[in-house]
């Protein structure tokens, strides 16, 4: 292209660019590209490119030869854009016409090829799947190490006994571990989400062309064999315009999000001095440069406050969504920086949360010191009442009043004298020991998924089951 003019290669180095007779503007240039971020999707691209390449050959558009020239040379690109050595261009948009443009440059005519019976609008819808397919098994594992976390933190303090709150106030006494616990099961919801979404992911929307197909005899089964996908999409105007996989993502993100930030949230206020109730490592703390006593919760507290990023990804790209018609329209360009940026930020969290929970360490003695705090045994005093045959809201009411004579003159329920009780009930006064104290409110529990210590051991034998080896890459039974 030495003879031509400037405007005319400039023209021409767009994959669009015969139709215009004058050059992009700049600002517009520097407006419409997108290479600064989806060249993350270099690898799948050319993955995509090489199986269209062999498809090709496969269906005698391409001979098989010419498919090997491509599929080798889209491998040494490949190469050079990870070393570094093909310089992003924003006049080339995006990462597909780089890797197009390098194509072509190196093979001629036979470059010019590859993009036969395809179109961007269904290549780019491609490499997005492949990519959210493999981000949502790189988060997976993630999550299951995090599970793992929690399960070593609910084994190490299994023993131990936590005030449980509802409305920040202190309500019953539980285990530790069936604390940990509600977290894992918190974590695995996240995790069966994410599994379910990769069943809609992992659909094949190439070959759907621009928006109506193709009158070429390419075969979209074969690529989805190549690209192991579980099956094509059957619509070619929703293949190309569809972005419900991206926004079910985003939306799995932004809960495990919430989800993180509740824990992050709960820790911090755990780690005061007002509550003291674990120790933080200090390798995931910070000072402060004007007190020299502090230590704050840095990490817990960026944790919690980067669930805000994922949650305006989410609304972000339902914004972009909601007014679009069929089919593909430049909007969807704005997917990309909604779904790295969320999915980067979640795992972030969650490795940095998987590395903080195996270093933490409750403090046992301060949460001994102040377990009778609260009336945490009240509630099992009111169901030993009805265990005895009084009627439910009567007991409610008459360990309200013990409560509030207690308060009075600041005494725990089981300081009041046997009289007291056996003004409530007959014989009472002989079984309050078994269910007064924390230990052993906790010790009377015994239905399904309570902190019945039973209860706790066969939950932490169940998972420890299920997230041992291959058994945490499967749903939960």
């Amino acid at each position: 292209m030495s003879d031509q003019d400037p405007q005319t290669h400039e023209r021409a180095s767009k994959t669009w660019g015969g139709r215009f007779a004058v050059p992009a503007d700049p600002l517009a240039e520097k407006f419409t590209e997108s290479v600064s971020v989806d060249q993350r999707l270099l690898e799948e691209d050319i993955r995509v490119s090489q199986a269209h390449a062999r498809m090709l050959a496969h269906v005698g558009l391409i001979g098989p030869a010419e498919a090997e020239q491509l599929v080798l040379a889209l491998e040494r690109i490949a190469e050079d854009f990870r070393q570094g050595r093909i310089p992003v261009r924003a006049e080339l948009e995006d990462i597909h016409t780089h890797i197009e443009h390098e194509l072509i440059a190196r093979l001629g005519d036979l470059g010019r090829k590859l993009h036969t019976g395809r179109s961007r609008n269904d290549q780019v819808a491609t490499d997005l799947r492949l990519w959210v397919r493999q981000a949502l098994d790189r988060l997976d594992a993630a999550l299951a190490d995090l599970q793992r976390a929690f399960l070593h933190f609910a084994e190490r303090e299994h023993t131990t006994i936590v005030p449980g709150y509802t409305h920040l106030q202190r309500a019953q006494p539980v285990l530790a571990a069936h604390y940990a616990l509600a977290y894992i099961e918190k974590l695995q919801r996240d995790r069966d989400r994410l599994r379910d979404t990769r069943r809609r992911v992992n659909q094949l929307p190439l070959g759907a062309a621009a928006l109506a197909g193709t009158s070429l005899p390419i075969d979209r089964d074969f690529v989805r064999r190549e690209l192991d996908f579980d099956e094509v999409m059957t619509n070619s105007l929703d293949a190309v315009s569809d972005r419900d996989f991206v926004a079910e993502f985003l939306f799995d993100l932004a809960l495990l999000a919430v989800h993180l930030s509740g824990w992050a949230e709960e820790w911090i206020v755990w780690s005061t001095c007002e509550f003291g109730f674990l120790e933080l490592p200090e390798a995931f703390c910070t000072g402060s440069s004007i007190m020299p006593h502090k230590k704050n919760p840095d990490v817990l507290e960026l944790i919690r406050a980067r669930s805000g990023r994922v949650l305006g990804a989410l609304q972000h790209l339902l914004v972009v969504l909601k007014g679009l018609p069929l089919a593909y329209h430049r909007d969807l360009q704005e997917d990309k920086l909604a779904v790295f940026a969320a999915y980067d930020t979640v795992l972030d969290s969650v490795r940095v949360a998987t590395a903080l929970i195996e270093r933490t360490r409750l403090r046992r003695e301060a949460l001994a010191a102040r377990l009778d705090e609260g009336f945490l045994d009240a509630t099992a005093l009111m169901e030993l009442l009805v265990a005895r045959g009084m009627p439910l809201r009567a007991a409610h009411e008459a360990v309200g009043r013990l409560v509030r004579q207690c308060e009075e003159q600041r005494l725990r329920l089981c300081d009041l004298p046997a009289e007291v009780f056996e003004s409530v009930q007959t014989g009472l006064a002989a079984q309050v020991a078994n269910v007064l104290g924390p230990r052993a409110a906790v010790a009377v529990l015994a239905s399904s998924g309570s902190s019945a210590p039973d209860e706790v051991h066969k939950q932490l034998d169940r998972w420890r089951r299920f997230l041992s080896g291959s058994a945490a890459q499967g749903h939960r039974s």
